[in-house]
């Protein structure tokens, strides 16, 4: 059973930074691709970030590319969302996933694509 664990969520001020770590378990992690959403209130849950296995290939949103910085540690079995200079905007769940499916290079970026999520931490961010 694939399990999925975010944690590092807060309550920040603008232009704060926060690490969100995605711990998992139930399969070999280095073997797919890890991706973050997120989902404001009354909002559609929407892409930031995602990256191959080999974490060679990465894809982010627009609004988070050049703050926000993917990553992942396979002897841990954990991916991390490195947010830099957090924005209001940007208060919402975030979620980490996985993919069923493996792809050596190509960084899968829509909801369905991803099999496998977490419960969602949540980030505030306050202006």
């Amino acid at each position: 059973q694939v399990q999925l664990v975010e944690s590092g969520g807060g309550l920040v001020q603008a232009g704060d930074s926060l690490r969100l770590s995605c711990a998992t378990s139930g399969r070999t992690f280095s073997n797919y691709a890890m991706g973050w959403f997120r989902q404001a209130p009354g909002k559609e849950r929407e892409f930031v970030a995602a990256l191959t296995w080999r974490a060679g290939n990465t894809n982010y949103a627009d609004s988070v590319k050049g703050r926000f910085s993917i990553s992942r540690d396979n002897a841990k079995n954990t991916a991390y969302l490195q947010m830099n200079n957090l924005k209001p905007e940007g208060t919402a769940v975030y979620f980490c996933a996985a993919p069923r499916n493996y792809w050596a290079y190509y960084v899968p970026s829509k909801l369905s694509e991803y099999t496998y999520w977490g419960q969602g931490t949540q980030v505030t961010v306050s202006s």
